[in-house]
């Protein structure tokens, strides 16, 4: 049986048809959770008459406690094998969880991701699922567009090992740091919990579920349909809490340099990446006192990305730095300043 992990708040305009997409599934052996995560408006209601309705469905009603503490009374609750995330306001294909299902047991793999659609709030409000191809067609990470699942190639569903999905998992181009369009083992994800309080909440817990995989699929057809909201936490602009994003990947290249040396100098790169992004944020967004403890924290942390080591451990993956980090390297700001400007990375 799958468990399908869904935490709850402030999204009544949105919940009647994600909960619908889900129990549309054509695979059925699953239980539906409905984490209630104290939403003020008519969600725990909503969710009651669903639970009423289908037997599937059941519902938990807790105090607010934010995103990562819904998912994780999610997870003390499941009874399945295996465990899916979906976000409230965004829906599935019919054929999202019987696909990864698939996937997952023919590969033998720990993890299954699937390819993404996103779709703007107004479409989504609309019950449609199309995009267009200029703005909203192209799904994260894929080569196609459209709302048709492309044609399977020989090549698709692609499986790696341990350490390729890990050095993948930095990279976010081909697997992605997002819960959400993934089916998991439960095995494999058994203790680990959420950071509660936290933004950037899948960076804090992603890499430590692939570490722990042997094996991890991915499929390109875009099975998960994510809403673009402007009012959403990564809608909604810059915030120093956004740079919960540096704490995650600095206890993330902690985990590399002990679990996965060879990996350690591409994901001090990419440590290094996110600070000079953090920092271009920090100019367009942030002003006064904001700002300087921005600036601080991403001053520390760069520190700690320090790139180009001259004495690196046998067997490690190299990590050349590219124009832009090569530039930062002299001048950390002014080239933040310069690709703000260009309005480049964002």
């Amino acid at each position: 049986m799958i468990s399908v992990i869904v935490p709850i708040y402030k999204v009544e305009e949105f919940l009647p048809l994600s909960v619908q997409s889900l129990l549309a599934q054509k695979y059925r052996d699953f239980e539906l959770i409905l984490v209630d995560d104290g939403s003020p408006d008519r969600c725990g209601e909503i969710a009651e008459s669903f639970a009423e309705q289908d037997p599937r469905v059941r519902v938990i009603h807790k105090e607010n406690g934010g995103l990562s503490d819904a998912r994780n009374a999610g997870l003390l609750a499941a009874l399945g094998e295996y465990v899916a995330f979906v976000d409230s306001d965004d829906t599935v294909s019919p054929e999202f969880l019987g696909r990864l299902y698939e996937i997952l047991s023919e590969t033998g793999s720990d993890i299954v991701e699937c390819g993404v659609k996103k779709i703007p709030e107004e479409l989504v409000l609309r019950g449609t699922s199309e995009t267009s191809e200029d703005k909203n067609g192209k799904s994260v990470g894929d080569t196609f567009s459209g709302t048709e699942s492309p044609a399977r190639s020989a090549s698709d569903p692609r499986i790696w090992d341990t350490q390729e999905a890990f050095r993948l998992l930095i990279g976010d181009h081909v697997l992605h740091q997002t819960v959400w369009n993934k089916l998991y083992r439960r095995s494999t994800i058994e203790g680990i919990l959420f950071e509660k309080g936290r933004t950037n909440e899948d960076e804090f817990w992603t890499y430590r579920v692939f570490g722990r995989a042997k094996k991890v699929a991915r499929t390109e057809e875009p099975l998960y349909n994510y809403t673009q909201r402007g009012s959403s936490i990564m809608g909604s602009g810059y915030s120093l809490k956004r740079l919960d994003a540096l704490d995650a990947k600095v206890l993330r290249q902690a985990y590399v340099e002990e679990h996965f040396p060879a990996l350690s100098e591409l994901a001090r790169r990419n440590l290094f990446g996110t600070c000079l992004y953090s920092a271009q944020m920090t100019i367009r967004d942030l002003r006064g006192e904001e700002r300087k403890t921005a600036v601080r924290k991403i001053n520390d942390v760069r520190k700690t990305a320090v790139l180009w080591r001259r004495n690196q451990a046998p067997g490690t993956i190299p990590a050349p730095p590219g124009f832009w980090l090569s530039m930062a390297r002299v001048s950390f700001w002014g080239t933040a300043a310069l690709r703000t400007a260009l309005k480049r990375g964002f």
